[in-house]
């Protein structure tokens, strides 16, 4: 059932006022593939406009911060906590873990989608000059606990 459309087929923000708050968190990810070369730059800290992991870090936690102005009928929620986690992955990859926490009455799970994507665009955006070619791809839900559909996690392959 999509909850975001009423009975009419008209979109409307979903009513969680009769919804226990619990604990609820969230896990995604997000790939960015590029050049070695481009990789290797980012972790020797040679990048010009400096530490990219620093910055792609912060902008994903904004992004997590302003997730309900950029999708349309998310419910704004008081995040209690926001960690992206950005690491090199072979010789052509970042992966970005972005895991957002609260104790509300819905899931998290667009925050930590939001954070994971807006950080890859982040590296996309510092790298761009030398690497145009760089690839975003694998934005998934790792996880989510909480709530009443419960704990849901990928099956690793």
């Amino acid at each position: 059932m999509l909850t975001h459309l009423d009975s009419q087929g008209r979109a409307n923000m979903v009513d969680v006022t009769d919804k226990a708050v619990t604990s609820r968190e969230a896990v995604a990810q997000a790939l960015v593939r590029m050049q070695p070369q481009t990789l290797q730059m980012i972790v020797s800290g040679g990048h010009p406009k400096g530490d990219v992991f620093a910055v792609a870090r912060i902008a994903g936690i904004q992004a997590a911060k302003k997730t309900s102005d950029l999708i349309p009928l998310c419910h704004p929620l008081m995040l209690t906590s926001v960690k992206v986690e950005l690491s090199a992955e072979g010789v052509d990859a970042v992966r970005i873990i972005a895991r957002c926490k609260l104790a509300g009455q819905t899931g998290v799970e667009m925050e930590a989608l939001t954070a994971a994507s807006v950080a890859a665009l982040t590296i996309y955006d510092m790298c761009k000059a030398v690497d145009r070619g760089m690839t975003i791809e694998s934005v998934c839900l790792l996880e989510k606990r909480g709530g009443k559909s419960g704990h849901y996690q990928v099956t690793p392959a």
